[in-house]
C-alpha cells in the first residue's frame, strides 16, 4: 500500500491503484458463494463482517505506516508539498459520514440485488448504472467532463459489461426488486466515488487511508443492527472455512481494495475510476472458469475483450489530459 500521506498522486500510479483495487473486488463474488454455502450468513451480515474486518486491517497497516514514517525518516526525501485545508470540521464530519453510508449502501444492497434477481441481472444493473450515475454527478457537482472520447469508451465499457454477464448467464428472471436494489446499490457507489473524488480534486487529502478508516467505522455501526437482526454468526460447521473466507475477503477486495481506490480517486476523476472499476467482472468471471468450473462461452470472451478495450481507452485518454495540463500549466508559468 501507499504511505500514509499521498502529496499529488501520479495519474498513473492513481491508475494502476483504481486498476488494482477493481481486479481485487472481482474476487469478492467468488469467495462470497462459498461462503454462502457452508455460513448460513445473509448479504447484510456478510458486509458487516467485511466491512469490520477490513476496519481492523486498515488500521493496523496505517499504524505501522505512522511508526516506521516517526522511527526511520527519509534523510532524502523531499518536504512534503503544503495541503491545503479540508475545511471546517462540521464538513469533515458530514463527508465521513456520507461516504460510510454510501459505501454500506453501495455493498449491501449489491448483495441483496444478487440474491433477489440473480448474479447476471444484479451486475448489468449495477455496474451499468453506476458509471452513467457517477458522471452524471460529477458533471453537475465537480464540472467533470468525459469529452468525445471518453463518452464512446463509456458507451464501450458498458456494451462489453452487458455482453460479458448476459452472455454468460444461463438464464435469469428479472425481479423489479431485485432491480430497485441494483440501482439503489448503484446510487450508493455513485455517492461514495463523488464524495471522496471532491476533496481529493482539490488536493485537499492528506490522509486518504484515514478517510478510508472512518468510512469504515461509520458503516460497520450502520450494519450492526441490521446484521444482528439477519443473523450476525456463522454456522458452527465448517467455521474453520467460513473464518478463512472471511479473512480473505476482508484482506484483498476490502482492505486493499478500498484503500487503493479511495487513495487514487485522489488523482483520477470519478467517471474515469467509476469505468475503470468494470474491470471487477472480468476478474470475476476468469476466476468463475478457473476455479469454480464455469463454461467459458463466446459471449464472456467478446465481452471481456471490449471491455478491456474501453477501459484501456479511457485510461490513455486520462494520462493524455493529464499530460496537456501539466504542459499547459508549465507554458503559462514561462510566460510569466
Amino acid at each position: 500500500m501507499h504511505g500514509v500521506s499521498s502529496p499529488a498522486l501520479p495519474v498513473g500510479r492513481g491508475l494502476l491503484y483504481v486498476t488494482v483495487a477493481a481486479t481485487a473486488w472481482g474476487t469478492a463474488g467468488a469467495a462470497a458463494s462459498l461462503l454462502y454455502r457452508s455460513s448460513g450468513l445473509g448479504p447484510v451480515a456478510l458486509t458487516f463482517w467485511r466491512t469490520v474486518g477490513g476496519l481492523l486491517l486498515l488500521s493496523a497497516v496505517r499504524a505501522v505506516l505512522r511508526r516506521r514514517a516517526v522511527s526511520a525518516p527519509d534523510p532524502v526525501a523531499r518536504p512534503a508539498r503544503p495541503v491545503p485545508p479540508e475545511g471546517p470540521l462540521w464538513r469533515r464530519v458530514a463527508r465521513t459520514t456520507a461516504t460510510g453510508i454510501a459505501l454500506a449502501v453501495f455493498q449491501a444492497a449489491y448483495f441483496a440485488a444478487v440474491e433477489s434477481t440473480g448474479l447476471a441481472v444484479g451486475t448489468v444493473v449495477t455496474m451499468g448504472a453506476g458509471p452513467v450515475l457517477i458522471a452524471l454527478g460529477a458533471r453537475l457537482t465537480m464540472g467533470e467532463r468525459l469529452g468525445a472520447g471518453g463518452v464512446l469508451a463509456v458507451a464501450g465499457a458498458l456494451s462489453g459489461l452487458a455482453v460479458l454477464v448476459l452472455g454468460g448467464a444461463d438464464s435469469g428472471t428479472v425481479r423489479p426488486s431485485g432491480v430497485a436494489l441494483a440501482l439503489l446499490s448503484a446510487a450508493g457507489c455513485a455517492v461514495m466515488t463523488l464524495t471522496m473524488r471532491r476533496p481529493g480534486r482539490a488536493g485537499a487529502v492528506a490522509d486518504p487511508y484515514g478517510s478510508t478508516i472512518s468510512a469504515f467505522a461509520v458503516g460497520a455501526v450502520c450494519l450492526l443492527p441490521l446484521a444482528a437482526a439477519e443473523g450476525l454468526w456463522p454456522q458452527a460447521h465448517e467455521l474453520g472455512r467460513s473464518l478463512w473466507l472471511m479473512g480473505y475477503i476482508a484482506a484483498v477486495p476490502t482492505a486493499l481494495g478500498y484503500g487503493l481506490y479511495f487513495a487514487g480517486l485522489a488523482a483520477v476523476r470519478a467517471a474515469t475510476a467509476s469505468v475503470i472499476s468494470l474491470v471487477e467482472p472480468v476478474s470475476a468471471a476468469v476466476i468463475a472458469v478457473l476455479f469454480l468450473g464455469e463454461e467459458l462461452t463466446a459471449g464472456t470472451v467478446v465481452g471481456t475483450c471490449v471491455l478491456l478495450a474501453a477501459v484501456a481507452g479511457l485510461a490513455v485518454c486520462e494520462a493524455r489530459g493529464a499530460v496537456a495540463a501539466r504542459t499547459g500549466r508549465a507554458r503559462t508559468a514561462t510566460a510569466r
